[in-house]
C-alpha cells in the first residue's frame, strides 16, 4: 500500500449543501428558506438576545458591582512556595517571574503567610502581609518592602 492509495472511510466524508443552485440540485428556488419573511430574507433574523419583544432575560436580572479598570490583579504566593529558593538567596518580583512562580504577565505579587518557611531568604518585595513577614523573619530571614 502506498499513499495514492489512502481513502478516508467511507461515510467520513460528508457534501456541503450548495443552496440555490437550481431546481435540480434540490436546494434552489428559496434556498431551504421557506417563503418570504424576515429569515428568507439577505441578513434576516434577529439579533442575539431578543425575545420577541419580551423583555430580555438580559435585563430582566438585576446587576450588581463593576469590575474596575484601574486596579489590576494582585497574583498571591504563599511563603511556603519559596521553600524552593536555596538558603540565603535574595528573592525578587524578577526572580518570582524567571522562576515560573508567577506568570510573567504579573503585575503586581504579594506574599501571604500560608505554610512554613525552613531556612534564611532575603525577600525584597512591594506588598507582602504581616503573617508572612514574621515567618521569614522567624527563620532567620530579612524583609525589605521596595516602595
Amino acid at each position: 500500500m502506498d499513499l495514492s492509495q489512502l481513502r478516508p472511510p467511507e461515510g467520513s466524508r460528508k457534501k456541503r449543501k450548495r443552496i440555490g443552485r437550481g431546481s435540480g440540485s434540490g436546494h434552489g428556488g428559496t434556498s431551504c428558506k421557506g417563503h418570504k419573511g424576515q429569515n428568507a430574507r439577505s441578513g434576516g433574523g434577529v439579533r442575539d438576545g431578543f425575545e420577541g419583544g419580551q423583555m430580555p432575560l438580559s435585563r430582566r436580572l438585576p446587576k450588581r458591582g463593576f469590575r474596575s479598570r484601574i486596579l489590576k490583579d494582585i497574583v498571591t504566593l504563599n511563603v511556603e512556595k519559596l521553600n524552593g529558593f536555596q538558603t540565603g538567596v535574595e528573592i525578587d518580583e524578577h526572580r518570582l517571574k524567571e522562576s515560573g512562580m508567577v506568570k510573567s504577565s504579573a503585575e503586581k505579587i504579594k506574599i501571604l503567610g500560608k505554610g512554613e518557611i525552613d531556612h534564611p531568604l532575603t525577600v525584597k518585595i512591594k506588598m507582602i502581609s504581616q503573617g508572612a513577614k514574621a515567618k521569614i523573619e522567624a527563620a532567620g530571614g530579612s524583609v525589605i518592602e521596595v516602595v
